[in-house]
């Protein structure tokens, strides 16, 4: 497989691994969590914690009486230190 066929193919990640990754939550754990109590949504549905994100998904998260919403718009290939936005806040 070349650098092209890889770029076309659609990039998956689990949501309690994204929000991890993307610095929402602090151990996948504890989003793994989250999810099986039913605090995250993705464009309005409950989700399980191995629901695969896509870019433009709209995600909210209920911290308590506090709700976060944000829009994805990058899952990355691999994770480190310099990593690009992946979220924007609504």
């Amino acid at each position: 497989m070349d650098v092209l066929e890889e770029d076309r193919r659609e990039i998956k990640m689990r949501i309690d691994k994204f929000l991890k990754v993307a610095r929402v939550i602090k151990r996948r754990t504890i989003a793994n969590e989250m999810a099986d109590k039913g605090r995250i949504f993705v464009n309005d549905k409950q989700v399980k914690p191995s629901y695969e994100v896509k870019i433009g998904d709209i995600v909210e998260i209920k911290f308590g009486e506090k709700v976060s919403k944000f829009r994805i718009i990058e899952i990355p290939k691999t994770q480190g230190k310099n990593m690009p936005e992946m979220i924007e806040l609504l």
